[in-house]
């Protein structure tokens, strides 16, 4: 076998390779400024996770049961999901209402509307359920690892 066969082998046996790799699902994620547009081309309910930087659970989650292929599939297929920093200096304005940040001392302070969507009970991390109609359909205040939370999702989407 001479120098430009071998090459020629090893090119098309890496593409062979390569495009036999199973292709990575990716979660798809929505914020709360387009779920009205959403919801008008397709109604769905809508799955929120709440989350900090510092907290190892959330962390866990977001590395753990949000890279189910299981959970994403899911979730892409019958949800519109928001993960979003409880922490979050940013006004999100959302059913009509405008939530702002709101400190509470150097550095430190929780956002309005993860309050709101925790019924001022937030803890991390927080899987809510909104209905289409933005009421409160399901709340986990806890870690959920992927099958515990494909239950739940699929309680919830019937």
């Amino acid at each position: 076998m001479n120098v430009k066969t071998f090459i020629l082998l090893f090119i098309c046996v890496s593409l062979n390779l390569f495009s036999q790799q199973e292709k990575v699902q990716v979660l798809h994620e929505y914020t709360f400024e387009e779920l009205t547009e959403l919801q008008k081309k397709e109604q769905r309910p809508v799955v929120v996770f709440l989350h900090t930087n510092w907290c190892k659970y959330c962390f866990a989650m977001k590395k753990n049961t949000f890279t189910n292929t299981k959970v994403i599939d899911l979730l892409n297929n019958n949800f519109y999901f928001i993960s979003f920093n409880a922490e979050s200096k940013k006004e999100i304005t959302y059913n009509n209402y405008t939530f702002k940040f709101k400190p509470s001392g150097t550095n430190t302070g929780v956002h309005e509307l993860a309050i709101a969507l925790t019924s001022n009970k937030l803890t991390y991390p927080s899987t809510i359920v909104l209905s289409n109609k933005n009421e409160i359909i399901f709340e986990a205040s806890s870690f959920l690892n992927y099958s515990s939370l494909i239950k739940s999702l699929k309680a919830v989407k019937n």
